[in-house]
């Protein structure tokens, strides 16, 4: 079993019902600077521990000047998250957008389990695709600063998406996407809830010469 806690302590809301974290969570921590939701390093920690254990974990928190691990009862600075993901691509580029996945669907599998009450889920899949999307993208952009931190998102369709000046890529340069966490989260969610074979590619990344925006566009797949 991982050493590493994978995802926020579930705090019961009025009524026992589950909610995702709203403003005034983010205010109540006392951070001063953008922040972002814990998941973004909480199931990272684990994908890192599976390919080089527990001292690779501890190894990599320390380059990317992480020194406590997030508890996951709040949101947490978006620059440790940040330098994390930016380490893992540095130290493990030919892994690092399988493992940036694998933690993507982790933290979609978190919202589904804790953030999204089970009535809800339940009618988003009886309805159609296009009403199912149409819903589930708006409360994607009611709560995106808890993954978008800093970052400006914008559902420009409930199928197309974009964050500006997107954090956990600031500062870095490639000739191709990087944001594969994002990528999946939106990935699995849409699964989960709108239709099994949804599909997510991020088309354009902030670390692409001359862009400024990371695109991603959601289709349904025929396999």
């Amino acid at each position: 079993m991982s050493s590493f806690r994978t995802g926020p302590k579930s705090k019961p809301a009025e009524g026992g019902r589950s909610k995702w974290r709203t403003s005034e969570d983010a205010r109540a921590t006392g951070h001063t600077g953008a922040l972002i939701g814990p998941n973004a390093i909480l199931q990272l920690l684990p994908q890192i521990e599976r390919i080089g254990g527990e001292a690779r974990v501890v190894q990599m928190l320390a380059e990317a000047g992480v020194f406590e691990v997030p508890d996951g009862t709040q949101m947490i600075p978006e620059g440790d998250a940040a330098r994390l993901h930016q380490v893992l691509r540095r130290d493990e580029p030919e892994m690092a957008a399988e493992l940036a996945a694998r933690a993507g669907r982790g933290t979609a599998e978190y919202i589904l389990a804790h953030r999204i009450p089970k009535p809800v889920q339940g009618v988003l899949r009886l309805l159609p695709a296009p009403l199912a999307a149409r819903a589930l993208s708006a409360a994607i952009g009611k709560h995106a600063w808890t993954f978008a931190g800093s970052g400006a998102f914008t559902a420009i369709s409930p199928w197309r998406f974009e964050i500006a000046h997107n954090p956990i890529v600031q500062g870095e340069h490639s000739e191709v996407p990087l944001c594969h966490w994002h990528a999946a989260v939106f990935e699995y969610l849409y699964r989960s809830l709108v239709h099994p074979r949804a599909q997510c590619i991020e088309t354009a990344c902030c670390a692409m010469p001359g862009h400024q925006v990371c695109q991603y566009a959601l289709t349904i797949g025929t396999h």
